[in-house]
């Protein structure tokens, strides 16, 4: 039976089997597979990532540069399951085990924790945002060279981190772990002064911290 894969993008792209990372490859075939994890279940044109990786002014060989960097890749995962990479078309599509891929799991994670919290149960809502959060391990794709066009996309799961990381501040308070709280809250206001979520969040801990004027200048 295969080995499954474990596939990161949540920090460093890495993928690994049996504990142990792959080597993915060189820069614009690390890019190319991380194009199409953040695609994953679309299916991406090879002029698109033509584009992506040369901009106006591709090699004469792109076309057959791209279809090495996918025979490498699937030569790779060949003995492995958990990630497939399939020619559609024109293209190229991701196929993934949400099992096998940290993004799913956190995204289902951080589901199942805030629907724990709004039913009101924060010991099993923290828990679970606490797992989801573990997941990661820096920017996402820090380490690849992606498309000017990626920022949007990268920007928007830093912000379901954060979101995911509010949740856990608000379990952390409904617990009365307010005292834990107020430290780590205040740390995350002086990075994103202007977010209106943990304002409240740090008012509520500070009051119950016995620290009224503070949560009052919040």
């Amino acid at each position: 039976m295969a080995e499954r894969l474990d596939i990161r993008i949540l920090g460093p792209l890495a993928v690994a089997r049996g504990g142990s990372d792959l080597p993915v490859g060189g820069r614009k075939q690390r890019a190319v597979l991380a194009i199409l994890l953040l695609r994953e279940g679309e299916v991406v044109p090879t002029d698109l990532l033509i584009e992506m990786l040369w901009g106006d002014s591709p090699p004469p060989t792109a076309r057959t540069t791209i279809q090495v960097y996918v025979s490498k890749l699937r030569k790779l995962l060949s003995d492995a399951s958990g990630l497939r990479i399939e020619t559609r078309g024109s293209g190229y599509l991701a196929e993934v085990d949400p099992e096998c891929f940290d993004l799913r799991r956190f995204e289902r994670l951080v589901e199942a924790g805030k629907e724990a919290l709004g039913a009101g149960d924060p010991a099993r809502a923290r828990d679970l945002l606490a797992e989801a959060l573990e997941l990661w391990r820096g920017a996402p794709l820090e380490d690849v060279d992606l498309p000017a066009g990626f920022a949007a996309e990268l920007t928007r799961l830093e912000e379901e981190r954060r979101s995911a990381l509010e949740a856990r501040l608000e379990a952390d308070l409904a617990l009365g772990r307010h005292a834990e709280v107020v430290p780590e809250v205040e740390r995350l206001l002086a990075e994103a002064p202007l977010d209106e979520r943990l304002h409240g969040i740090a008012m509520l801990a500070l009051y119950r911290a016995g620290r009224q004027a503070d949560a009052l200048e919040v």
